[in-house]
Parts: C-alpha cells; structure tokens; sequence
C-alpha cells in the first residue's frame, strides 16, 4: 500500500472499468477513511489551537491563511467564514492564495512552485509577533506555501501547518504542524478527494475550537453571527433569546436597537449602548466575560 498521498495503490487499479456502484462505494470509503485519519492528529492539533489562541487573545494580531491549489482554496473558504460566522473582523485576517483570490481564470497550478512569491506575499502584509500563519498543502511540498510559512516565522509570526506527511518542507517549515496520514488517493495524486476532505475536518475543527477559545462562542451559540439576512436575523433573534431568557419578540426589539447579538445581550440586562461597547471592549469582545462583570442587580433586572 502506498503511503505517499501522490503515490499509486495497486488495489484501484483498473478502476476506469469499475461499475458506478462499486466506484461509488470505494469512492465513499476512502472519504470515511480520510475522516477517520484526523482522530490520532488531534493531540496535535490540540496543541496548535492552544498556540493561536494564545497568540491571538494578546492583542490584535491577525490570522493568516496561505495555500496553493484545492489546499489553499480550502483555507480560503476556511478564512471567509469567520466573519460571518464569529465576527472575526476582517481587519484580523488575510489569505494568501498562490496565483491570487481572483478565480475568472481557474486555479494558478505554476503558482504553486513560486518559492519567492510566497516570501514576497508575506513580507507584502509585514507579519509579526501577535501573527498566527497557518499553512497548508497535502504533499507538504508547495513551494510557496513552504516560503511563505518560512517567511512568516523569520518575522516572528507564530507559524502552523497542516500536511499530510511528516517529513515535509513545510513540516518542518512550521513552528508547530498537524500531520493527516490519509495514505494514497484512489485516483493517484488526486489530493482533492482523501486528503482535501481531511484537510476540510481539520480546518473546521482548527478554526471552530480557536473561535471558542477566544470567547466569540456563548455556550454552543454563534453569538456574533451577523444579522445580514432574513434567516440570520431569526437565528439572532432565537440566540439573544436564550441568553438573555426574554421572548423572541424583545430579543427582536432590542437586536433592531442595538444591531448586534452581544450589545442586543446586554441592552436588555439593562445597559445603554455605550456602557455595552464599554463592558465588550474590556472583555475583549466575550460575552460571557462582560456579563460577568454586570452587577448582580444588572444580571437579574
């Protein structure tokens, strides 16, 4: 069995002749496969959560995505749903795609062995210590990716990555790494399929947990998600809801008075609008921090 996620398994051999169904199945299984690699990576991946979160609750640093090709699209879509998500405002996160966001042309495949384009992307956003970089690339071997993360650490920004093997450039690139050995696709090569989707668990199980680490969850609720729809504004509704223990027809109200799940939150424990940015400044956006520090009178008006 090939172990390289490029390499060929001789059991898919002939798979051009296969049946729709029996395609299917091994296609399926190699998915469950892939999904079940992340279980023994999480003991790292603990210990990279751990390390942006610290990182990040310091200041105002930014979380930085950086990939090439169905990796760093990935990272990507990981990246732009955090605003919408956690409110993780924008100002704190950049995303460093080799061959750029702008996809009318498809994905840039030359991009991906451009070293210096990486370092240049880099040193373009000027990282620093209060920066989290994450890097990720299946092969551990895109040289961009590589030259970014490695940019990234010579500023002083902690550096993350995410592979599928071990002993790999941008392993041994990153401060710390999360290794998924997803072993090879069915289709040789084609990272998209085992390895994509263990990247995808990873990235949502990376960027979920830091999100809560940093206090922009209240209980098991989105509490910063933002009302910029007809079915966001009813989950907003429902959420201040539960928090604040009023019915959906207040929460309503005050989240049309005061725009937000958290100022909404704290409108109704009976603070006015600037006593609300006040406490969530101090608490550094967490909810559950400002709430903490209403008066016992405050809590239960």
């Amino acid at each position: 069995m090939a172990k390289d996620t490029e390499g060929a398994a001789w059991r898919f051999q002939g798979l051009d002749t296969w049946g729709t169904g029996e395609l299917l199945e091994t296609l399926w299984s190699s998915q469950s496969r892939a999904t079940a690699a992340c279980l023994p990576a999480l003991p790292m991946l603990e210990r990279v959560v751990d390390a942006a979160v610290e990182r990040l609750a310091s200041g105002d640093g930014r979380l930085i995505y950086g990939g090439a090709g169905s990796s760093g699209m990935l990272a990507a879509l990981d990246a732009l749903e955090l605003e919408p998500t956690f409110g993780w405002p924008k100002t704190r996160l950049a995303i460093l795609l080799a061959g750029g966001l702008d996809l009318a042309r498809g994905i840039d495949g030359g991009a991906e062995d451009d070293e210096g384009a990486g370092r240049s992307r880099v040193r373009d956003i000027r990282p620093g210590p209060a920066d989290v970089v994450l890097g990720i690339s299946a092969s551990g071997r895109s040289a961009f990716t590589v030259g970014l993360v490695d940019e990234a650490r010579r500023h002083g920004a902690l550096t993350l990555a995410i592979a599928s093997l071990a002993d790999s450039p941008l392993v041994r690139a990153a401060e710390h790494a999360v290794v998924i050995s997803t072993g090879a696709e069915v289709i040789a090569g084609s990272t998209r399929l085992g390895a994509g989707t263990a990247q995808k668990v990873v990235l949502n199980l990376f960027s979920t947990a830091t999100m809560v680490g940093l206090g922009l969850v209240f209980d098991n609720l989105m509490c910063n998600v933002r009302p910029e729809n007809a079915k966001l504004r009813q989950r907003c509704t429902t959420i201040i809801s539960r928090i604040a223990g009023v019915e959906e027809s207040a929460a309503a109200d005050a989240l049309a008075r005061h725009g937000d799940i958290p100022r909404a939150v704290l409108g109704l424990a009976g603070l006015s609008g600037a006593e609300a940015d006040a406490a969530l400044a101090r608490a550094g956006g967490n909810l559950r921090a400002a709430l903490t520090t209403l008066t016992p009178k405050r809590r239960n008006d």
